[in-house]
């Protein structure tokens, strides 16, 4: 049995561009490019460009986090 997500309000999501996204995670365009086209990195398509939200990026970075040491 599959738990239940809370309802998320659009109005509420954050959305970053392709450029805040690439400063936010200190890579290139192009690595958050094929993060999308790759489904590692959820987006919405808004014309040609695209929005990624906020908590998608915060939760790919903790999912990729581990500790070197």
């Amino acid at each position: 049995m599959a738990t239940e997500q809370p309802e998320i309000h659009l109005a509420q999501v954050q959305f970053l561009t392709v450029a805040e996204v690439a400063a936010m995670m200190r890579v290139s365009k192009m690595t958050v490019y094929r993060l999308v086209h790759g489904g590692d990195l959820p987006a919405a398509r808004v014309g040609r460009s695209f929005r990624v939200p906020k908590r998608a990026v915060e939760d790919y970075l903790r999912s990729a986090y581990f500790d070197a040491g």
